[in-house]
């Protein structure tokens, strides 16, 4: 920052992520200008609940003013436009945190998703907190004039900037503790100069905001609004959870969602609902339809506003709900916490306990019930949100058949990631016999696909479950069995069909075996410790081979991924199982010149099958080379 002062005032430079977002707001989001009344209003109820919450360990701080409001006004002849509350208001450090810089974790993830599409950007600068800014899509030039409650009045605080590189600030006197906003309109704005155009918004955005929005009352008289001395609450003002579900439209609710989560878009779906018994407390979650920017950051405060007795006590309670449902947004109203709880009461609460039992399992009933009766409606969920959901197999031991259950997964019964089905479709249409379900794990779609693994599955039709996200090996670590059945992995293990094979299946692989036994010992010596143990395997019909691992090590691909990760996967060594009915395995049968070399091409080859990694690439190019050109000559 760079700071420049006559007297009391200063000017300062804006952090360099403010100056791209202004940017933004005054040439990219025109469209959608009705937006910066309603963050404008929400941080104005923000600041009152933060007094709220404040005020009960400090009344002295409601300064014998404890009716909390917002206050909407306009100026004709100067072209202005205020925003007021009588909250908690900002010192000198404050205003420049809030106002000049984004102080927050994520700003560079932020910014890589904003792009210029008005209604999703819209989306994200409330996600993101920073809608103050979104004054200036209407605004020319901005002045905030603030004192945070408990000063005294010479501590106020003057923030101006026309929304360029810099903005001024000094100290004023304030009688009144709180914040007043006032935009200085630019050019063809002149309709926000009406009371009925800013009624009008108000209903629309912000009609739920637990305090009342006040503005001047008008009368129509002679053919135009004449304004009256008397103030008029313009919103319901009130909590819209406390009030029977029978007495709420769906419009109603969206409205509220939009305030409580910060979001442009409607919800996919919420649980409205009151709790009685030995804990009571009123519920009101939402689903989002968008996944928020910053879903995977798990140390993010997220998404549930915690009431008692419809006073609001914080934001982002995040002991009301598991971290693997952190894209749920709502209020938690309770009527037997103390006014005074803390973070650290929360952590060790009986009734916190049972609140979030309680709204987990609202948040999992809801989503069994879109997945039973409205499946394109959760396959939209499930799109943006699965991954997550993943989370709770290894996190929920009390819910994970029910979060297994709903959980969605590729097959080799599909071309494409999107077509998914559930255990239950799964076990549904196993084959005549089949007693397990089986899987492939993989970096991708593709290579989870293709893999060599899957052969004798395709050639007898056997469906097998894709896995080929981060998190799935980590939750199938926690997820062994679903109804009874076993998870088995293609890639691990001795190939076992159980009744989907006959005994003269049995037989001939067995006598294939002792038939390729001084193969398979050849093809270990030759490799040394690079392999566990070498066989023969009747998994597949076109590779010459391929490699799996030992029943209770890490697959190769997890073992992969914890590599990339720079951490140190557990001692494992492959084993690799030969087609005894490849040529190529038939050639090496009878092969002395250079056996060592086409011992390393099979394992080499077999590796980069399975989406490995060679050590030496170089090595095995030149050895290729040269068994092409042997092979030429032979």
């Amino acid at each position: 920052m760079t700071e420049s002062a006559t007297s009391n005032r200063e000017t300062l430079g804006f952090q360099t992520e403010v100056k791209q977002l202004l940017q933004l707001m005054i040439h990219s989001l025109y469209s959608n200008r009705e937006i910066f009344l309603r963050e404008l209003v929400s941080n104005a109820s923000d600041a009152c609940d933060k007094l709220r919450f404040e005020g009960l360990h400090n009344d002295a701080l409601f300064e014998n003013d404890s009716e909390l409001s917002i206050r909407i006004g306009f100026d004709k002849e100067a072209r202005t436009l205020t925003v007021s509350d009588n909250g908690i208001g900002m010192n000198r450090d404050e205003v420049i945190a809030n106002l000049g810089t984004i102080a927050k974790s994520g700003t560079r993830e932020f910014f890589s998703r904003l792009s210029g599409d008005q209604q999703k950007d819209a989306n994200l600068i409330g996600q993101f907190g920073v809608g103050f800014y979104s004054a200036f899509i209407v605004a020319d030039k901005v002045t905030v004039t603030t004192r945070r409650a408990g000063e005294n009045a010479g501590q106020g605080v003057r923030w101006e900037s026309d929304g360029g590189g810099e903005f001024a600030i000094e100290m004023v006197d304030k009688a009144v503790r709180g914040t007043e906003i006032t935009l200085h309109l630019r050019e063809g704005q002149d309709d926000l100069l009406a009371g009925y155009k800013l009624r009008e918004i108000v209903k629309k955005y912000s009609n739920h905001i637990v305090q009342p929005i006040l503005m001047q009352k008008e009368e129509w008289k002679d053919g135009k609004y004449e304004t009256l001395d008397e103030d008029e609450t313009v919103n319901q003002a009130s909590a819209l959870w406390a009030k029977p579900k029978n007495e709420i439209t769906d419009e109603q609710y969206t409205e509220f969602y939009k305030h409580v989560g910060h979001d442009y878009d409607d919800p996919l779906a919420w649980s409205h609902a009151r709790v009685e018994g030995k804990t009571e407390y009123t519920q009101l979650l939402y689903i989002p339809q968008h996944a928020p920017f910053d879903l995977w950051d798990r140390n993010a405060r997220h998404g549930i506003k915690l009431y008692v007795r419809r006073v609001f006590i914080m934001d982002d309670a995040e002991q009301l709900m598991p971290l693997y449902l952190r894209f749920v947004r709502g209020v938690v109203d309770s009527a037997d916490l103390p006014l005074n709880v803390s973070r650290e009461i929360l952590q060790e609460s009986k009734d916190i306990e049972a609140i979030r039992k309680g709204c987990t399992g609202k948040v999992l009933g809801l989503l069994s019930d879109m997945a039973a009766n409205d499946k394109e409606k959760y396959a939209t969920f499930w799109q943006e949100f699965g991954k997550v959901l993943k989370e709770g197999v290894g996190e929920d031991f009390a819910n994970k058949d029910k979060i297994a259950g709903l959980l969605r997964f590729a097959t080799t019964h599909s071309d494409t990631p999107d077509e998914t089905v559930s255990f239950a479709d799964y076990i549904a249409r196993m084959k005549d016999g089949q007693e397990k379900i089986y899987y492939v794990t993989a970096e991708t779609f593709n290579a989870a696909k293709n893999s060599p693994h899957l052969e004798v599955f395709r050639k007898k039709g056997i469906e097998v479950l894709l896995f080929s996200e981060r998190v799935d090996e980590w939750m199938l670590s926690y997820l062994t069995e679903f109804d009874g059945k076993q998870l088995v992995s293609v890639a691990k293990g001795g190939l076992d069909l159980g009744k989907l094979e006959d005994e003269a299946d049995k037989k001939a692989q067995e006598k294939e075996a002792d038939e390729f036994k001084p193969l398979t010992e050849k093809i270990k010596t030759s490799l040394g410790d690079k392999v566990k143990e070498v066989r023969v395997t009747h998994r597949l019909t076109d590779s010459p081979a391929c490699l799996v691992a030992d029943e209770h090590d890490p697959s190769g691909n997890l073992a992969r991924m914890l590599k990339a990760a720079g951490q140190k996967a557990p001692n494992s060594q492959p084993i690799l199982e030969i087609n005894p009915q490849h040529p190529m395995l038939l050639r090496l049968k009878s092969e002395e010149k250079r056996f060592d070399d086409w011992a390393a091409v099979l394992f080499d080859q077999a590796l980069l099958a399975e989406g490995g990694q060679l050590d030496d690439p170089a090595a095995f190019v030149k050895r290729m080379n040269q068994l092409m050109l042997q092979m030429g000559g032979d």
